[in-house]
């Protein structure tokens, strides 16, 4: 999957949510910039931060994958 779908994949979900950039990053441990960028398309998330994610929003990979 390409960096600008996951990271607008991750935006979407993270909203749903009701999370916050900040308040996201510090539930994933990671940078709010570091955030910023994957929700961009400028980086693309490592699996193992994917893994985070989707655990921390409640959704799994192949979920993540088709919104």
């Amino acid at each position: 999957m390409e960096a600008m779908e996951w990271g607008r994949n991750i935006r979407a979900y993270r909203k749903l949510k009701g999370y916050t950039q900040q308040d996201f990053a510090k539930e994933i441990h990671v940078s709010v910039s570091l955030l910023g960028e994957i929700e961009r398309g400028i980086r693309n998330p490592d699996d193992e931060l994917i893994n985070r994610i989707c655990a921390s929003l409640d959704v799994t990979k192949e979920d993540m994958m088709q919104l």
